[in-house]
């Protein structure tokens, strides 16, 4: 996938079929919240390897059970259609509840 910056109005529309997803500091936002820090190691280590095999990295952090995720495309200097794709897929291995 070649990456390319979103407008306004796409970040927009996308950030509506983003549960959980916001913006913050111009990048996309995930703060999740687990049982303990086994199941949220667990969880960065599964992004981790999807991270990698996409060639785009997260900036995260993880304090005890608590992850946040900011995405952003830093070549392009914004958000692009693989921080969106990106999102989808971390959304897809973290189920709503």
């Amino acid at each position: 996938m070649k990456a390319r910056l979103l407008s306004s109005e796409e970040l927009n529309q996308s950030l509506k079929k983003l549960p959980r997803w916001s913006l913050k500091e111009g990048k996309l936002y995930l703060e999740l919240v687990f049982e303990n820090f086994g199941e949220a190691f667990g969880f960065i280590a599964k992004v981790a390897l999807l991270a990698e095999k996409k060639n785009h990295h997260p900036e995260w952090s993880n304090v005890y059970a608590k992850v946040t995720i900011k995405l952003t495309t830093h070549d392009l200097g914004g958000i692009s259609n693989m921080d969106i794709d990106f999102a989808n897929e971390i959304n897809m291995m973290q189920p709503i509840k």
